[in-house]
């Protein structure tokens, strides 16, 4: 009797577990369903090959709520060279793989022609519509720029063969070598002049601008840049550096809390505005803040170069695990979801305080990524990583995606409802965030099937 009892229990849980386990399966079927759709047919469709420009090159920079050409369109290196990245990553994934690949070629050119600078090398940071360069006092050039147009080559040329996109990939890097790195104190300085030579900080520039300073923004984006390129360009420098800056960003410019210092001096020492009023702290929040998004996305992008380099994970792992709970801990919205734009540790406060309750649409893509990611790894964690996807896939579909017009909106319709008929697209804005965010996700839900 007793062991028919336990039998017929034990033969409910069984069933119970399977039903549980084909419902999840269900949920990650449409899951994925869902998020190749926001890929496809929400965000590639409606961005190519609409802003391909025809008459001059390169790509259009300012797109309208409901997805036309706008108005503005100087051409920044960041933006150009993501949409090269986005199409050659698109011609790996989906069936229409040489349509994609025209779309990148056509954004390959812009840059090797017009934005790579022939007399003095390294890509210009801004150029007008028709190719001129717009040559601002500290942003003729930075190494940011040059990142992300390594990024897009190494791409397009993994996906082409086009041994043109991957020469000029090796030039910007080697550029890069010799005018941006701190052979020192190790990294590299973000601004540079037309020649490459490095802006260093002096009095003279005002408390508030960011030039002549090293920063986590640049440094994180060369990581990135550099794990793209040595995948298809194993070269013994280009790994050095690519350690370089893991090792940099993972035990220097990330604290020991689990968030990044934003600026630094030369040596690594963070500027930091915590000994000064409240109005200069706020004054001075581009320079020193808790940027939640650029954790989140941190942790991942540390976690690919890890595995580009073939080291061991535990290290770099334990450390962006860190990065996501101090941001779930301290930035995100208990209330609807999301994560917020930025908070302060003000000097002597034990808990952060957020002081920038927007949330921007690149930190919401890279945080469905890296949650899904920390799931993977820890999936019985008592935070539970895909409580949070789910609640922030949800909350980025209600507040974020334009199911009318298509695209992502720059700013949570929750907070700021003002927003739904701001340009979709922007020098600052196109598709690289979410793109890759999405595709990540369903990708790595596909591996689990």
């Amino acid at each position: 009797m007793k062991f028919t009892a336990f039998f017929v229990v034990a033969l409910l849980s069984i069933s119970t577990c399977a039903a549980q386990e084909q419902d999840k399966k269900g949920n990650d079927e449409r899951l994925i369903k869902g998020l190749r759709y926001a890929a496809k047919e929400q965000l590639l469709e409606k961005w190519y090959p609409l802003t391909l420009d025809k008459e001059d090159g390169g790509y259009y920079s300012e797109i309208t709520h409901d997805f036309k050409v706008g108005e503005e369109h100087n051409k920044m290196i960041v933006t150009q060279a993501r949409h090269v990245w986005t199409n050659a990553r698109a011609s790996e994934i989906f069936a229409e793989k040489d349509k994609y690949l025209e779309y990148a070629r056509h954004g390959f050119e812009f840059l090797r022609d017009v934005m790579w600078d022939a007399e003095n090398g390294g890509f210009y940071q801004l150029v007008t519509k028709a190719g001129e360069p717009i040559l601002q006092q500290g942003q003729e050039k930075t190494a940011y720029g040059n990142s992300f147009a390594i990024y897009g080559l190494a791409a397009y040329y993994r996906a082409s063969g086009n041994e043109e996109a991957l020469e000029l990939a090796k030039r910007a890097f080697h550029w890069l070598e010799e005018h941006s790195h701190d052979p020192e104190y190790k990294g590299y300085y973000q601004s540079l002049n037309l020649d490459g030579t490095p802006i260093k900080r002096t009095p003279d520039f005002p408390s508030t601008s960011d030039v002549g300073y090293k920063d986590q923004n640049s440094s994180i984006h060369l990581l990135e840049a550099f794990t793209e390129l040595y995948q298809v360009w194993p070269d013994e420098l280009l790994a050095e550096r690519l350690e370089e800056m893991l090792v940099l960003i993972r035990d220097t410019i990330t604290t020991e809390k689990g968030y990044m210092n934003l600026f630094f001096e030369p040596d690594w020492t963070p500027v930091s505005f915590r000994n000064k009023s409240r109005e200069e702290i706020q004054q001075h929040y581009y320079l020193d803040h808790v940027s939640f998004g650029h954790d989140v996305e941190t942790a991942y992008l540390m976690l690919e170069a890890t595995h580009a380099l073939g080291l061991d994970e535990e290290l770099t792992l334990r450390k962006g695990k860190k990065m996501l709970d101090h941001a779930l801990s301290t930035g995100w919205d208990e209330e609807i979801g999301g994560f917020y734009d930025g908070g302060y540790y003000f000097e002597g406060a034990t808990e952060l305080e957020i002081i920038n309750d927007e949330k921007n649409w690149w930190s919401q893509a890279e945080g469905l990524n890296t949650l899904l990611i920390m799931e993977h790894y820890f999936p019985e964690d008592a935070l539970d990583y895909r409580k949070y996807f789910d609640k922030l896939w949800v909350y980025t579909q209600l507040f974020f995606m334009d199911e009318l017009y298509g695209g992502w909106y720059e700013w949570g319709l929750d907070a700021q409802p003002e927003v739904w008929d701001d340009s979709k697209g922007h020098i600052w804005k196109a598709a690289y965030h979410n793109f890759r965010a999405l595709t990540n996700c369903f990708l790595k839900l596909e591996e689990g099937e």
